[in-house]
């Protein structure tokens, strides 16, 4: 039967406007708390500090994350965060309109990290569940080509909103745009995850122990799976420098290079325009080209993108730069994303995509807090310099791995439990057979 197109799916067309608008209020937070910390404390280490600590908390969520993602509804879930996250960024304006507390940043970015890593891991699952499976890269690259379309608008508008209202204004919006994901949420139906044979999902003993062994089935799978082993190790060095990347492009181009919070704001808007191109061309370039290459590619183009960004001082390269290295981190991303999606059996999505974001974003706050305590002591070249050393290494790396070949997912999947033995018959049922074999 021809392929269902995903125009013709009202659930998933839900979803993805929905997400869409969602999108350009976190696009709008992207930029404007960022700033909001800058004109209160004028110190680039106090953005990498806030930035751990909500990767940290993103971290502890990841432990628990994906098996409720497994366990729970899934729709539901997703509201849950969205209703969180209205009521945290809301926070935000109203206790700056009364008076201004900078330890209430780390709160708010703190908890609602919970709440985002939680809806990130239900929102990977759910793809599958509204969509056929040879509909996921496409599905994937069209949600992410949407969100990056938002972020192209979202940081030019934050930025004039900041420059003009101020940046808890743009904080606002973003509150609100959680509101309508969770209107359009609740409009959407999702299949039934799939249970393993044998699985009670209402079993009060089956839901503890999956929310005990969560994370070591997740890492268990991962581990069992040679491709996906691989990208985890080696995403764990690239998340350690990338987690804190958005700040020092906001500190190199407000202090290395003197530039206001409108220009900051059209510069990130093209970061939105490079993850926008890649994400509608993934699928096909991954056609074309094959996994390896294109996750391979991917890291070669950030490595050099991050090197050029530190070396040449004017804004023209620096947007061209920052394209680049979105273009990468968002073809690699889909790729990556979409793999797990399609070598995971459904039952154990969550939990693997759990696992997978806690171990490789498992040294990210620190390295966060690192990288840009260096930019704003050194400066941010020597920082770029080093970062762009690490992204050549891990490219250099993956080709000696699973990651290299064209279509790793037609071999990735690994045995859900060792092959059972049987035991052999009677040998006097043998020799009844051997004699009726004969007749």
């Amino acid at each position: 039967m021809p392929a269902r197109s995903l125009w013709s799916n009202r659930d998933f067309s839900v979803f993805w406007a929905v997400q869409a608008l969602s999108e350009v209020g976190n696009a709008f937070s992207l930029v404007a708390v960022p700033l909001l910390v800058l004109h209160t404390t004028g110190s680039a280490a106090q953005m990498g500090l806030l930035t751990a600590v909500a990767g940290a908390a993103a971290l502890l969520t990841g432990l628990v994350g994906g098996a409720w993602a497994d366990r729970y509804d899934r729709r539901r879930l997703l509201m849950l965060c969205d209703a969180a996250r209205l009521v945290l960024y809301g926070a935000i304006p109203l206790c700056w309109a009364l008076n201004p507390q900078i330890w209430l940043l780390y709160v708010v970015m703190g908890l609602a990290s919970v709440f985002e890593m939680l809806f990130k891991i239900t929102y990977v699952t759910a793809v599958p569940n509204l969509v056929d499976k040879d509909q996921i890269v496409a599905a994937n690259g069209r949600l992410e080509a949407t969100n990056a379309i938002a972020y192209i608008a979202g940081p030019a508008l934050a930025g004039v909103v900041s420059g003009f209202l101020g940046p808890t204004a743009a904080v606002a919006i973003n509150a609100g745009s959680f509101g309508i994901s969770l209107i359009g949420l609740a409009l959407i139906r999702l299949r039934p995850a799939e249970r393993p044979p044998g699985d009670d999902p209402h079993g009060a003993a089956t839901r503890a122990h999956d929310l005990r062994s969560g994370f070591r089935a997740g890492a268990a799978f991962l581990w069992r799976t040679p491709v996906l082993r691989a990208l985890t190790v080696l995403l764990t060095v690239t998340t350690f420098l990338s987690l804190g990347m958005t700040d020092v492009f906001i500190y190199h181009l407000r202090h290395g290079l003197g530039q206001d919070e409108r220009t900051v704001g059209y510069v990130l808007a093209l970061a939105g325009v490079g993850t926008c191109v890649a994400a509608a061309a993934t699928a096909g370039l991954r056609r074309s080209w094959g996994f390896g290459r294109c996750w391979i590619g991917s890291m070669t183009l950030c490595a050099v993108a991050t090197l050029a960004l530190g070396t040449f001082g004017q804004v023209p390269v620096a947007a061209v730069t920052i394209f680049l290295y979105s273009f990468g981190m968002a073809l690699a991303g889909v790729c990556s994303m979409s793999l797990r999606q399609e070598v995971t059996p459904d039952h154990l999505l969550g939990r693997v995509t759990s696992a997978f974001w806690t171990i490789h974003s498992s040294l990210a706050p620190l390295g966060a807090a690192l990288l840009t305590a260096l930019a704003g002591r050194l400066g941010t070249r020597g920082p770029l310099t080093g970062v762009a050393v690490v992204f050549l290494a891990v490219a250099a790396a993956a080709a000696f791995t699973p990651i290299r070949q064209r279509h790793p997912e037609r071999t990735a999947v690994p045995p859900a439990h060792p092959p059972r033995t049987e035991p052999a018959p009677p040998r006097e049922e043998r020799d009844g057979d051997d004699a009726e074999a004969r007749r």
